[in-house]
């Protein structure tokens, strides 16, 4: 068996794009940051999305049944740790910047680079995490041209520039 250690020292080196997934409906508006998100499929376009069950707003979101997946440009590093902040209240985190709403009536980022309005079609609880699946909405896309990504525990800037050819 992999010790916890190893296997979060070597997930770090698995680089992902950083999101704030928010929910709002009758059991309040609440989010979180993220890096565990990915797609599912195209048809119907649907997106995983893993949160700790110890999360105080866990329930929240299975309660509300439906989430925005906030795709964070480099500009929008400090909303990562807005969101990820365990001493501030969900109201602080929202007062932060400025929210729209689309089809499900989750919080949009509006400066986002996209935007993924979803309804959670089901969840599955494994080990420490609850994993959403997502069927997608609604897609906002934003102007920004760099991505947020973090990787070895540390936050990097993704641009169209750096392509390379292969």
């Amino acid at each position: 068996m992999v010790d916890v250690t190893g296997f979060r020292n070597a997930m770090a080196r698995l680089g992902g794009a950083v999101s704030v997934i928010t929910t709002d409906g009758p059991h309040g508006r609440f989010g979180f940051t993220a890096s565990a998100v990915c797609s599912v499929t195209d048809s119907p376009p649907t997106l995983l999305v893993c949160m700790n069950r110890a999360s105080t707003s866990n329930a929240h979101f299975k309660n509300n049944g439906v989430l925005c997946v906030n795709v964070l440009s480099a500009a929008l590093q400090d909303i990562s740790g807005v969101f990820s902040n365990r001493e501030m209240n969900s109201e602080q985190r929202f007062a932060a910047t400025s929210w729209t709403t689309l089809e499900s009536g989750s919080p949009v980022l509006e400066e986002a680079l996209v935007n993924f309005d979803c309804r959670i079609a089901q969840v599955h609880e494994v080990g420490s995490h609850s994993i959403f699946y997502c069927e997608v909405l609604h897609i906002k896309q934003g102007d920004a041209e760099e991505g947020l990504m973090y990787f070895n525990r540390a936050y990097h800037r993704l641009c169209e520039s750096s392509k390379a050819a292969f």
